[in-house]
């Protein structure tokens, strides 16, 4: 009886992994080297993959009305549902974690305020922005937060360049896993 059973199992376990392996029936197929390179938008910090195209911060504070950012960020990027876009003190703070969570001032690299701005903004019509746009955008909240002068133009070569002011300070959360004891006054 019990070898019954165990060949019972097996060919149930051959039987699932035969059908695993099984054609597809039509449906789906592999992405085609167009569609892969349309989705690889990805930017790294030293911002080789930046496409072209530039931006000033007198058109990012257009864009910013323009394109609806004050409904969520509120009029002066902060104040409304959505999370603040400026830091919460003007000059230099002693600790970076007193700016608050702020994604312009937080970074590390300008190129990931891009990236995020790129992929995600704005909401419920997320990669609609032109690179021109989003360079715009980017120097306008970078303005706001005392990180850039207000006549730099931000495009491509320029804005891998910028020191953020968080770069030296930015840490990667260290990994945890339950059964182990948390960091004592981490912040998050």
């Amino acid at each position: 009886m019990r070898s019954f059973r165990f060949a019972g199992l097996l060919l149930l376990a051959v039987g699932v992994c035969a059908q695993a392996q099984s054609p597809t029936y039509g449906l789906g197929r592999a992405p085609t080297a167009e569609e892969v390179a349309a989705w690889d938008i990805a930017i790294s910090p030293d911002g080789k993959e930046l496409p072209a195209g530039s931006g000033t911060v007198a058109e990012g504070e257009e864009l910013y009305v323009q394109k609806t950012c004050f409904v969520c960020h509120g009029l002066n990027g902060t104040g409304a549902t959505a999370p603040r876009l400026i830091k919460r003190d003007v000059g230099e703070v002693d600790d970076p974690w007193d700016y608050g969570r702020v994604l312009p001032i937080r970074s590390p690299y300008a190129t990931t305020v891009w990236d995020y701005i790129n992929r995600g903004m704005p909401l419920g019509m997320e990669g609609t922005l032109t690179p021109d746009e989003v360079y715009s955008i980017v120097a306008y909240l970078l303005f706001l937060n005392d990180v850039i002068e207000e006549d730099m133009v931000l495009d491509q070569d320029s804005l891998p360049n910028i020191e953020m002011p968080n770069r030296n300070n930015f840490a990667r959360v260290p990994d945890w896993f339950p059964g182990q004891p948390r960091l004592e006054g981490y912040p998050y």
